[in-house]
Parts: structure tokens; C-alpha cells; sequence
């Protein structure tokens, strides 16, 4: 079975542990790549002050940042998933770009798409029973295909398209 640390190191490598504010990044305020948004899911007002924004982003830890990816592991029920290179593909995916990180790949798997995975259902055992190999390639392609359409529809950010690529390219395969 997967385990999340496992994972922990591959996306600490992209993500940095300084308070960032890029005017090209449609997240927004981010440290740790945990966004304002996905902090006011955590619904934690860090700072106290009646509201979960930016200064509360500014004040991440790295235990912080263990909630979030736990949160985002556990959306995939990825204890569950038997391959780990399989579970850190799909895991990285909905840390970068929400439900779509496992809607496209229930669409892959022939499963309903609604951006859940329950504990015993169809999602799950889809992931489990499809040839792991093909399955991590067709992942890896439908990011990489997900990451040019966001390009396309917005030009803007084609200043993160290669940094994206990379990261989807250092996601290798391993039985």
C-alpha cells in the first residue's frame, strides 16, 4: 500500500517554504504551495484575527503544510492505493488543481467522474485492478494534456508551463 511519506519529499521539492505572492500564479498567495483558498478549506484563522487570509497563509509551518497534504492524500484515499508510484501521481495532481486531479482520472479509469473516492467504491478498486504501468502513463499524459489546455484558455500562464511539465516529468514509475 502507499504511504504519504513517501510522497512528502517529491512535492517539497517544488514547493517553497517562502511566503510568495506571483502576480502569475491564479492561486494567489501561497507558502509551501498551500494557497489562501485551500487554507480557508482547513477553515483555521491562524492568526486569530476573525479571517482566514494571506497573513494567515504568511504564518505557515511545515506542520501546517503536513495537514494540508494529509487532507489531499486522504481525498484520494490514497492508503488504499497498492502502487505508490500510481498514489504520488494522482495525489500531486489534486494538491495542484483540485477535483480535476481526480475527476480526469476517474474518466481514465471508466468510473462515475464525480471528484470522490469513497472507501470501498468503484474509484478505488478501478485504480487497484488497472495495469499499473499503463495506468501511471495515462495519468502522466492527461496532465501533461490538462496543463497545455490551461495554456491555451489562458495565455497568461504560460510562464508556469515548463515549471508545471517539470514537475509532472519527475513523477517516475516504480512497481
Amino acid at each position: 500500500m502507499a504511504n504519504i511519506f513517501k510522497l512528502v519529499p517529491l512535492i517539497l521539492a517544488w514547493e517553497t517554504n517562502k511566503y510568495t505572492e506571483n502576480p502569475h500564479d491564479r492561486g494567489g498567495a501561497t507558502k509551501f504551495g498551500v494557497t489562501v483558498s485551500t487554507w480557508q478549506s482547513c477553515g483555521y484563522d491562524k492568526n486569530h484575527d476573525g479571517h482566514i487570509d494571506k497573513e494567515d497563509v504568511k504564518l505557515l509551518t511545515p506542520d501546517d503544510y503536513h495537514f494540508v497534504l494529509n487532507s489531499f492524500w486522504n481525498s484520494w484515499k490514497a492508503d488504499k492505493i497498492n502502487n505508490q508510484s500510481v498514489a504520488n501521481i494522482l495525489v500531486d495532481w489534486v494538491w495542484g488543481s483540485g477535483a480535476w486531479g481526480i475527476k480526469i482520472p476517474q474518466r481514465i479509469l471508466g468510473v462515475v467522474q464525480d471528484g470522490l473516492v469513497s472507501n470501498d467504491g468503484a474509484t478505488i478498486q478501478a485504480v487497484n485492478n488497472y495495469n499499473q504501468i499503463i495506468l501511471f502513463s495515462l495519468i502522466k499524459e492527461a496532465r501533461i494534456k490538462f496543463v497545455n489546455d490551461i495554456c491555451i484558455s489562458h495565455p497568461d500562464q504560460l510562464v508556469n508551463k515548463q515549471g508545471w511539465l517539470n514537475r509532472i516529468n519527475s513523477f517516475k514509475y516504480s512497481a
